[in-house]
């Protein structure tokens, strides 16, 4: 049974940075595309980035230029870079295969506000 644990979030003044982990239990993560999700209040879930094991990354235009994907198939980790942080950012933050399975970790949350 795969498990996501992300950590990493918190709150944050308009502009600042987070860097968010999810270590990933229970599968082959070195072969999975990974991806990073956000769900707002209100809102439907999105895909906010992906990483393949190999090859180009890929952004929501909302967040491109100023979050980046990246993952240490060593540790079973992926991670998100999140710079110049703005309100609309404020969600919970979720980990899951780029195709997700049905089984979701329980995120962090991420609140930008002054």
């Amino acid at each position: 049974q795969v498990q996501f644990v992300e950590s990493g979030g918190g709150l944050v003044q308009p502009g600042g940075s987070l860097r968010l982990s999810c270590a990933v239990s229970g599968s082959i993560f070195s072969i999975d595309a990974m991806g990073w999700y956000r769900q707002a209040p209100g809102k439907q879930r999105e895909l906010v980035a992906s990483i393949p094991t190999y090859g180009s990354t890929y952004y929501v235009d909302s967040v491109k230029g100023r979050f980046t994907i990246s993952r240490d198939n060593a540790k079973n980790t992926v991670y998100l870079q999140m710079n110049s942080l703005k309100s609309e950012d404020t969600a919970v933050y979720f980990c899951n295969y780029r195709t997700p399975s049905a089984t979701w970790g329980r995120g962090t949350q991420v609140t930008v506000s002054s």
